[in-house]
């Protein structure tokens, strides 16, 4: 079990480094161009950000793919490894008198997950548009609750059936007087049920507060538009305070999730709470993907020069595409520090330790590197984006001031050059912020030991999760208060639309936004997941102590008379 478990952790460790790859490497490509596009495009030149004069506008829509699809898949995959990497590492500490040879707290989240994707098959089902006038959100969202409530339903069954009747113990190690002592944890199978229901509750909870805070019509967004009516500064003041303030709920619940799962199940139960979240990963993701779908659907009308009709059935849909890529965030926030979660229970028993004491100067040291590191990774992506945007605006106004006959439609822009200026810029750029999730683990474990460490873990996942919050809610509400004048706004008794000096303002908060939402927001989920998976990978190797749990349950089971598990 041991070994299988290490090959596990492998694999979630290379499903993350591919995430880190997908996601900011792909939000340094997708918003690179993006931002190059509406500041020379729909600025500089006043033609729409997807005209086909527009040299930046292929780059834009490959990078919808390559950041928003690709990179939330990836991020969602890692989460998804991760969180049955957790959860089989903390049912190994079980003893279960199960019909599966005491493994059945092992298999549990596999077959909660293979439960979720049925289920998310069958939901996708309950997705309908009848007629223009049906609300596409509400569809998504019926087809988002059949998924969460049949996987509840079919869950409740298999705990019943997986699990013993009898109490599940939970054996650990607790360092007392300067050595370990036997413990443990006592729970029941409708406690795992209930620690599962936690978790389906927190992740449609987080969904629905992101959409609150970045769906059109809504106080947060119209705030942003009533602000943008006195100019540039003002629409990004009122952008930030709603991505500060829409941390507020989002943390309650995060928080109440954990004490709950807690109370039912212990650490295990906190890890299986993870799995029933992440359950219904493929109808998240389904969801998500309507956004950048939407959006290229609309940039190929523009481009095609269709019919004006047409455009605007294309940005209905892709204004309700960003609220559903905003709700996506929202939930792939919410895994990663459930899974981070998971993972860190795992790495403090995997390391041999209990408590980290932050009244120690080097832990407490640690922990404010921890809080540290999301803001210089954030610093760093942010950079990324605005060095390939400049590199990307440069490229654009020469080849409006050098082609000849662009603007009239007589000559093609080098679109080639745009896509190559995003791809390079993606790749190298990403190299910096990746060494320092993958590197500072390593250094901080192997000089100060895992308490140090845990102290570090601690940081950079609160820290990471608050800023993720904070930058892709506030991205998601600037963007949809721009979207928001391309069908009128009412300002103080005024109507404004597109180009208007408001309308120019919510570009600006668009524009500042943009790597918020697509680049570093959505990197702290790979951020605070990767390095507690290098962490739980090197923890064997911190403490010499760790080999002592797996002795001591090997010794419980044969007293009960049961060693298939080992």
């Amino acid at each position: 079990m041991a070994k299988a478990l290490d090959v596990l952790a492998g694999f979630s460790l290379g499903a993350e480094s591919i995430a880190l790859f997908a996601r900011v490497g792909g939000g340094i490509y997708t918003k690179a161009a993006d931002v190059g596009a509406d500041l020379v495009g729909k600025v500089e030149a006043g033609i729409p950000e997807d005209d086909v004069r527009n040299p930046a506008t292929i780059a834009d829509n490959v990078g919808d793919n390559v950041g928003d699809v690709a990179g939330m898949g990836a991020d969602l995959f890692g989460s998804y490894v991760a969180t049955m990497l957790a959860t089989m590492v903390l049912g190994r500490e079980i003893v279960s008198n199960d019909n599966f040879g005491g493994i059945a707290p092992i298999l549990l989240p596999m077959v909660i997950a293979g439960l979720g994707l049925i289920f998310s098959i069958v939901g996708a089902a309950f997705v309908r548009i009848k007629n223009e006038t049906d609300s596409v959100q509400k569809a998504l969202n019926i087809g988002n609750w059949a998924s969460i409530i049949l996987t509840a339903i079919a869950t409740y069954f298999v705990v019943q059936w997986m699990l013993p009747d009898n109490s599940l113990h939970m054996l650990r190690d607790e360092i007392s007087g300067g050595g370990l002592k036997e413990g443990t944890i006592e729970f029941t199978k409708n406690g795992v049920f209930g620690a599962i229901a936690v978790g389906l509750v927190v992740g449609t909870l987080m969904s629905m507060i992101t959409e609150y805070y970045t769906a059109m019509g809504k106080r947060p967004v119209l705030s942003i538009i009533r602000q943008s009516s006195t100019g540039h500064a003002t629409n990004i003041i009122g952008g930030l305070a709603v991505g500060m303030e829409s941390t507020v709920l989002p943390i309650i619940v995060l928080a109440a999730g954990i004490y709950g799962s807690y109370h039912f199940a212990g650490l295990y139960g906190v890890s299986i709470a993870a799995a029933g979240m992440m359950a219904t990963t493929a109808m998240q993701l389904s969801i998500d993907a309507f956004g950048p779908i939407a959006d290229n659907a609309g940039g190929i009308a523009e481009m095609s020069r269709l019919p004006e009709e047409v455009r605007h059935r294309t940005d209905n849909l892709d204004a309700v595409g960003n609220t559903t890529a905003a709700t996506g965030k929202g939930f792939a926030i919410a895994s990663a520090a459930l899974t981070s979660l998971a993972l860190f229970a795992a790495f403090v028993g995997v390391a041999g330790i209990e408590h980290i004491d932050i009244y120690k100067a080097d832990v407490l040291a640690g922990l404010f590197i921890g809080g540290m590191i999301p803001f210089i990774f954030s610093a760093l992506a942010i950079s990324a984006v605005g060095r390939a945007a400049m590199a990307m605006v440069e490229e654009v106004r020469r080849q409006f001031r050098e082609i000849p006959g662009i603007m009239e439609y007589k000559a093609k822009p080098e679109y080639e050059k745009c896509v190559a200026i995003s791809t390079k810029a993606s790749i190298r750029e990403m190299v910096a912020p990746g060494l320092i999730a993958l590197i500072t683990p390593i250094i901080i474990g192997f000089a100060f030991g895992p308490e140090v460490l845990g102290g570090l873990l601690a940081g950079v996942t609160v820290s990471g999760v608050l800023m993720g919050i904070f930058q892709s809610n506030a991205g998601g509400a600037w963007d949809n208060a721009k979207k928001s004048f391309e069908k009128g706004v009412e300002i103080n008794g005024e109507i404004f639309y597109k180009k208007s000096e408001p309308h120019k303002a919510s570009v600006t908060g668009d524009t500042v936004g943009d790597p918020f939402k697509d680049t570093s927001g959505p990197s702290m989920n790979i951020l605070i997941k990767l390095m507690s998976i290098v962490s739980l990978v090197i923890a064997p190797h911190l403490h010499k102590e760790a080999q002592h749990s797996p002795r001591i349950q090997k010794r419980v089971a044969t007293a009960l008379n049961d060693n298939t598990r080992y």
